[in-house]
Parts: C-alpha cells; structure tokens; sequence
C-alpha cells in the first residue's frame, strides 16, 4: 500500500553520568580524583534512500530511540558513547513536529542527512573539579538529559508540473504519452491511487518532471474521497496542467469542472491555487457536436490569462506545442526546487519547567556559580557552540531573573560565572 504520511515517536541517548572516585593505590595513600567522564548519548538522524517512494514501513515501527551513553568508571575510564539511530525515508519527505504542524526539515534537494536530535553530552568525572583549594572533590557532573519529539512525516512528490482534473479525464493516459512513467490505466474512478511521476524528454530543451495528483474531486479540501491524502504532493510543483474532457464522455460539463477544482486548490491552500495553470482540454478526437467546446474553454479562461491547448493523449495530437510552452514557462522560473523553509528548532523548544536554581558567590574560587535542575535541563538542550544557541542561553539568563541576581551579587565586568563545569567570563 502506498503510504504518504505517518506519525513516530524518536529520542535522543542521555549521556552517561561522570564518576566521582579516587586513587586507592597501596604506596598513594591520598590520591586525587580520578572518576572518568560519561559517554555521549547516541544523536537521531534522518538520511534519504534513494530506493524507498513511500512511508509504509513507518505504520510498522513507530517508535525510534538512540542508544544512551555509558557511565564513567574509575582510573579515568570514559564511558562508552550510545549509538546513533539512523531512520531512512525517500526523498521528498518533510519532517514536522506533530502538535504545531511546523516544518522541521525537508528531505530533499542538497540536504541528504539531517541531524534532528543530538545526544545528550556526557558529564564530567569528579577528576575535572580539582583545584587548589578543592583537592578531593566528590562532585561529577551527570550526563545531559535525552530528547525526545513526536514527528509528522509527509511524503510530497519532487515534480516541476502537477496534473489535475477529476478522474477517467485522461491524465493517466497522459502522462503514459508523454513521459516514461506508467501508470496502470483503466476506466475506474479512483483507477490511479499513487502520485505517478514521469521525465519529460524534448529535443534541444531541458525537459521537467511530471505528477499526477490522484483522487481530486469536489469537497477533496475537507478530505472527501481521496482528495486530502493526495493534495500535499501538489505543494512542491510550479506549474499546474489542468485536464479536462473536453468531449464531455461523462456527461460532465468541463468549465464546471475546472472552477470546481480550482475551488479546491484555493480551499486547501491559497498560494498553490495561484500558480500558473495551463488548460489541457482533452479528448477531442472524440468530439462529434457541431458546437467547439474547445472554443468555450478559450473564451472562458483566455481572457484570465490561462492558455488553453486542445489535445488528444490517445492520438498525441496538440501534445507537442504544450509541452514546449510548459518547458517555455518552466525555464523562465526559478530553477531551484521547492524546499520548504524550517519553522520549528527542536534544540528550543523543550520545556525546561520552573525548577529550582541557585546563584551564589564562591569566595574560594572567586567565581559566580549558578546551579540547579533548571540550569542544568537549560545545558542540556542548548548548543552554545551556535548563534542561534548562544543568544537563547543569553535570553535565558535575563528571562529567568540570574543576570539580575548576579548583578545584586556585585558582578563586574570580567568575573567568572561557572555552570556545571562551564566557565563564562561576565560582560554587560
């Protein structure tokens, strides 16, 4: 069965705690510390597989963990680190956090592997803590907390063009015509179940590639017949090719259909109901009326500015000049590929809760230290090593009121504040 959407559960590895300990050797009767560091939690990543074209095997598997990071031991044993999980999905795949519906990341075009949860650090051994006036410390660090996230996945098809039109209109037979996709075709509503995709191949041109969007019919926005599921993998497309039956084989009246359509494309989604369109007004070798109702289609959407083609895709007849013009219009559009832009950062949006903390002067150390639960989830969730990362540890210490404590402390410019062996020299 084709699958394009489904729902998991993934987390991150914890890192493993750091270990107090101390040298107990026969002739070193008063050895320091020398507790070894946890391992790093296992990070979650999602990597595209060129040889999967749907999320079936996510309706089997839902829930995804990293392995977590193995505790210090003693004599400065490090623990060992938790493995990476490595989830595959096709190309074309858009990652959002479930609850918002926010956009994490697009799996496609340059970005092959996305990094979506890193592993919770390990913490120190008690061996980092000694100084000169703190030789034996029995203080480590524990290892940073996992992360954890419930994610929609939606597969939308990479294609340049879209076809749309009701069913038995002809876009099937098509799409068989003019590319190398096919589609398994027969007289049945609903017949094509599976966005096919297909290269179109035109002498001295660049060629694009081709969609047919299945299951579009009226009330398809509100999720009747298979119109919702399909919707999504018109999103990606730059250019709409509208199918009608011009010959009216059903008995349908083919301007009705088109602003039926279009009703939809608007109702699910404003911006792709603005896209170019192209009319493929087909069937007409089965037009046997004295009345042209090609010539109504023209008189009808022409004057919108939507070109109009008449075209048989059984004979072939009028194919060639339209699939020129859509290469015509392709060409003087951005080459690149829609890429949907990220909306959601997981690495600032867990909830670090009001827990406790504590911010004192240690007059031993003459530093500043701030400690607690809530600074310690704060560590675990944040990568200082970025600006986006940096300036939310910034925003965290004025928001929770720790700069303006460390000021009521007497903090100048230059002293040190430490963090769970984090050391920060403060500048206002």
């Amino acid at each position: 069965m084709f699958a394009d959407r489904a729902k998991i559960y993934v987390k991150s590895g914890k890192g493993g705690d750091g270990h107090v300990s101390f040298r107990r050797e026969k002739y070193v009767p008063n050895g320091g510390p020398d507790g070894g560091d946890g391992g790093n939690g296992g990070s979650v990543y999602f990597e595209i597989d060129e040889g999967l074209n749907t999320l079936t095997d996510f309706r089997h598997i839902r829930k995804y963990s990293a392995g977590n990071g193995q505790d210090g031991g003693k004599k400065n044993c490090a623990g060992k680190n938790g493995e990476d999980i490595v989830i595959k999905v096709p190309e074309g795949t858009v990652i959002k956090e479930a609850e918002s519906g926010q956009v994490i990341t697009d799996m496609s075009g340059e970005n092959r592997r996305f990094l979506l949860l890193s592993g919770g650090k390990g913490g120190n051994g008690n061996q980092h803590y000694a100084t000169s006036t703190m030789q034996a410390p029995r203080y480590a660090q524990p290892g940073q907390a996992a992360q954890e996230l419930e994610l929609l996945l939606e597969l939308k098809v990479i294609a340049d063009v879209g076809l749309v039109g009701f069913p038995n209109v002809g876009k099937s037979t098509f799409l068989s015509k003019v590319t190398n996709a096919r589609p398994k075709i027969a007289n049945y509503h609903f017949t094509t179940l599976n966005p096919n995709l297909g290269v179109v191949d035109l002498e001295d041109a660049k060629g694009f590639v081709i969609a047919d969007i299945p299951g579009l019919i009226e009330g398809a926005s509100e999720g009747i017949g298979l119109g919702h599921e399909f919707l999504r993998h018109i999103e990606r497309t730059k250019l709409i090719v509208h199918i009608v039956d011009a010959a009216s084989t059903e008995g349908r009246d083919p301007i009705e259909d088109i602003y039926a359509i279009n009703k939809e494309l608007e109702a699910y989604n404003a911006e792709i109901a603005k896209r170019p369109q192209i009319i493929a007004a087909n069937k007409i070798d089965m037009i046997y009326t004295e009345d042209d109702p090609v010539a109504k289609i023209k008189a009808e959407f022409e004057p919108k500015g939507i070109p109009v083609y008449a075209i048989s895709a059984i004979s072939g007849q009028g194919l060639k000049e339209m699939l020129y013009d859509i290469n015509n219009q392709l060409e003087k559009m951005d080459s690149k590929p829609v890429v949907f832009e990220q909306e959601f950062f997981p690495e600032y949006h867990f909830d670090i809760g009001s827990e406790p903390f504590t911010v004192i002067y240690d007059e031993d150390e003459d530093a500043y230290v701030v400690e607690g639960p809530r600074i310690e989830k704060m560590l675990s969730y944040t990568n200082l090593e970025s600006e986006k990362g940096f300036k939310f540890f910034q925003d965290f210490l004025k928001d929770n009121g720790i700069l303006e404590q460390l000021e009521e402390l007497g903090i100048g410019e230059g002293d040190t504040v430490r963090m769970y062996g984090l050391s920060f020299d403060y500048y206002k």
